[in-house]
């Protein structure tokens, strides 16, 4: 928005405030009519006062002049032919080269992820996105390319890298080993050797899919990951992924923790002769009557923890939370 001082035929002068809004001017409100300068001036300070109190407009100096004539006021909005959304880009490319992702010699890659931060899309959207925000001209079958670049050839220096980030941010310690499993599905019918039917997370039994597993640190950070068949058993995929992270990385002094899904008992076997420390959910139902009976025995008091030996030598936590059992309550009465 600026001031106009608006010539009328009568020889008076109109003070108003203009905005440009898609090429057109809108007058936003009128100050007065002067009849002499000293009025005009004293209406064009009070609407200026209006302006900064209203849009937070800063004064615009053209050449040392505090007040921009008519002339130059259009000529400077004339000329803003559009508006590039370059903040979340700025912000995001620093975090991006904080982590070290900088050494990847690929500019799509760092578009891709800034894009995925900002607007998650398909890759064609993602196009788009780019192009209308951030003036990335990117065409969709140079992504695709890149898409079997980056798993042929740089998935272990990103995971490197990643990694070593993580490491930084914890103090050098990974400490925790989160691993959880989903299931990606595709909009087709045609089946291959990766992409197979199976149990869907998604409740998209008709297409087929992909198992992924994921290996997450505390807080978040990924660390690993692997694609398999999507007919495999979950169960069956947490061990390799565990076993091949920390031989490449060389880790000692950590826990693995995963959901009751993966408590196979070959699961917790393998866990244990390898010597891994591990947290594993469970189920009340699979535990044997005694320690059924001991469970439900126990006081349900808002935020109380019990524990006991299990014959096998693990040690079961029983925790009880009324918010907890307040959903679960609502959940079957659905």
């Amino acid at each position: 928005m600026f001031v106009r001082k608006k010539k009328n035929r009568s020889g008076s002068t109109s003070i108003v405030v203009v905005d440009k809004s898609r090429g057109r001017f809108k007058e936003v409100r009128q100050f007065g009519v002067a009849h002499t300068d000293a009025e005009a001036n004293v209406l064009f300070t009070r609407a200026r006062e209006w302006v900064r109190r209203y849009a937070g407009q800063q004064t615009i100096d053209f050449d040392g002049e505090t007040v921009a004539s008519e002339n130059e006021v259009d000529m400077l909005v004339g000329r803003i032919d559009g508006v590039s959304n370059n903040g979340i880009q700025l912000l995001l490319n620093r975090i991006y080269d904080s982590v070290g992702f900088s050494c990847i010699k690929d500019d799509v890659l760092r578009h891709l992820v800034v894009a995925r931060i900002s607007q998650p899309s398909s890759k064609l959207a993602t196009t788009s996105y780019l192009r209308s925000y951030f003036k990335e001209d990117i065409d969709l079958s140079r992504i695709y390319r890149y898409m079997d670049k980056l798993y042929n050839s740089q998935m272990e220096l990103v995971q490197e890298i990643s990694i070593a980030h993580t490491r930084s941010i914890l103090g050098g310690n990974i400490g925790l080993l989160f691993y959880d499993v989903t299931t990606l599905y595709f909009e087709t019918s045609p089946k291959d050797d990766m992409r197979q039917s199976g149990f869907s997370k998604d409740g998209k039994t008709a297409e087929a899919q992909i198992v992924l597993g994921l290996l997450v640190s505390r807080g978040g950070y990924p660390l690993s990951y692997s694609i398999f068949n999507g007919s495999q058993y979950e169960g069956y995929t947490m061990i390799p992924i565990i076993d091949d992270f920390v031989q490449r990385f060389s880790l000692t002094d950590f826990v693995i923790v995963a959901d009751s899904g993966l408590m196979s008992a070959k699961n917790i076997r393998l866990l244990r002769s390898a010597g891994y420390k591990y947290i594993v959910g469970a189920r009340i139902k699979t535990e044997s009557a005694s320690l059924k009976e001991w469970i439900l025995s126990l006081e349900k008091k808002n935020g109380a923890a019990y524990e006991r030996l299990k014959d096998d030598g693990d040690r079961i936590i029983v925790s009880y939370s009324e918010g907890r059992a307040s959903n679960d309550a609502k959940n079957r009465a659905k």
